[in-house]
């Protein structure tokens, strides 16, 4: 007979019921192999005296197992492992591995590897220099927790615990409208907002429906990685123009319209990402005229139209569009928090509607509530509050970390102050690299990163982002004292004042 009593461990302290634990235990010795098809298992009695537990707890173990198929009972024989139950084979386990440790499927799948990006470091105690991120510290979380507590206890709310449309929270289509009607000078309905989880879920339902296997999309020399990775796994062929002080090169781009038919063209177009230049209006009006000349769709990203410090902010095409070439995309997770997936996708209805298609079979739809929460949210008027209140203080900061940057990297670096944003457009000189840069931040405490993502066409620029706004100014002096360290010990000719 099988040592039941060393080969079965329960825990009488356990939440899980000994019935249940020691039923488990009896399918890991039947998929083990260690009791076979047709292996004959002891009485209730014995199995209860071996175990020192309830009889009654062994028959009903034994009668989950018979529900569950892992064992037959014959009258005047006994109970078995049933016989029809095959053996299971398994890998070879050696040392501490097993079957809860695997690494490896047993099966085969894609592995894309434009989804492979390094890993962010989480070192404690290290600062990390971001690319352009909002101060988390600064979200409204009272705010928006007491539209969500408020919603949360009306009993009439319990709609938004359902399944609901996949356009998203109708509320918050209608104020979204609004809002960006006012702010945006969109001229838009409902029927033309789609409700996203973030502007990157509205990139890829955009990109799928416009996409055939090598179709054309234009983006700038320099671009937001995360859409050139978009566009390549949907099966795209990436077309690329320079990026100058006025922004894409629509000159480049007619070129590119007259050899190949181009299906559409990625821009952020009121801080071009990475560099943060704004496409000027004459390049705006070209850009319009070549989409309706070639039918070809414009995505707008508008990532970061809310945070603009020296002038109002420039008009969206989407503003502009006439002729229903522009999808126009956004959210409010960089605004608020990237915790808050709420954003947005405008385009013809049309359009619109094959979106709100194909995100049923991507994510059915999104948090009703916390939709209903930022509906109120905008309509209370606590969003141009916020907005108002964090201009301020990243408008001071912007300032601090470029009057530093300038002061204690001297001729190392060059950078234009931009006039929105959060983020600063860096160049390194050619004698200096970022990968040595990199190497002596990280003995100092402060982490780069992947800086290789702003030059994926290998032009050589030798420039990437350097957020500023997630920084408090002590954080700022503390930044800047890092990267002058890491200069100074990476090329020690290197006369920083």
């Amino acid at each position: 007979m099988l040592p039941y009593k060393t080969s079965i461990d329960l825990d009488r302290n356990g939440k899980q019921p000994l019935y249940l634990q020691l039923s488990n235990q009896f399918v890991m010795l039947i998929k083990n192999g260690v009791l076979t098809p047709g292996a004959k298992l002891p009485g209730s009695r014995t199995l209860a005296a071996i175990l020192q537990i309830h009889r009654k707890t062994v028959i009903a173990c034994y009668e989950e197992l018979l529900l569950q198929g892992w064992i037959e009972s014959i009258p005047k024989k006994g109970t078995f492992v049933h016989q029809s139950i095959p053996l299971l084979q398994q890998k070879e386990f050696s040392g501490k591995t097993s079957h809860s440790q695997l690494q490896d499927t047993g099966f085969p799948f894609l592995k894309e590897p434009l989804l492979e990006r390094p890993p962010i470091e989480k070192l404690k105690g290290f600062y990390y220099l971001n690319d352009g991120v909002s101060d988390t510290r600064l979200s409204p979380m009272k705010a928006v927790a007491k539209e969500y507590r408020s919603l949360a206890n009306r009993k009439r709310n319990i709609e938004y615990l359902g399944y609901g449309t996949t356009y998203g929270n109708p509320e918050l289509r209608t104020a979204l409208v609004d809002y960006l009607n006012e702010t945006r000078g969109l001229h838009i309905t409902k029927e033309q907002l789609l409700i996203t989880r973030g502007s990157q879920m509205a990139l890829y339902l955009a990109s799928r429906l416009l996409f055939e296997p090598n179709s054309y999309v234009i983006v700038g020399e320099t671009n937001y990685i995360a859409a050139d990775r978009t566009f390549q796994y949907v099966g795209a062929r990436v077309l690329r123009v320079p990026v100058d002080k006025n922004g894409l090169d629509t000159e480049a781009v007619e070129a590119l319209c007259n050899t190949y038919p181009i299906k559409a063209l990625y821009c952020t177009s009121h801080h071009h990402h990475p560099t943060t230049v704004t496409l000027s209006a004459k390049r705006r009006m070209h850009l319009l005229n070549l989409a309706r000349t070639h039918r070809f769709a414009i995505i707008e990203d508008d990532y970061d139209y809310d945070f603009h410090y020296d002038h109002a902010p420039i008009l969206p095409l989407a503003s502009h569009d006439q002729n229903g070439n522009v999808i126009y995309i956004g959210s409010v997770c960089k605004t608020v928090a990237p915790v808050y997936r709420v954003g947005y996708l405008i385009a013809p209805k049309t359009f619109v509607d094959q979106c709100a298609k194909l995100r049923r079979i991507v994510d059915r739809q999104g948090d009703s509530l916390l939709e209903a929460t930022f509906a109120n949210f905008i309509k209370n008027g606590d969003l141009d509050r916020h907005i108002r209140k964090v201009l301020k203080i990243y408008a001071a900061r912007r300032i601090l970390f470029c009057t530093l940057l300038k002061k204690q990297l001297g001729d190392a670096v060059t950078f234009t102050v931009p006039k929105g944003g959060m983020a600063v457009w860096v160049c390194l000189q050619k004698q200096y690299t970022w990968e040595t840069i990199a190497i002596g931040a990280k003995k100092h405490g402060l982490i780069i990163g992947d800086w290789e993502r702003y030059d994926t066409s290998k032009t050589g620029h030798n420039a990437i982002r350097m957020g500023f706004a997630a920084y408090n100014e002590s954080e700022i002096h503390t930044v800047i004292e890092k990267l002058k360290l890491a200069f100074e010990e990476s090329y020690p000719a290197l006369n920083a004042v």
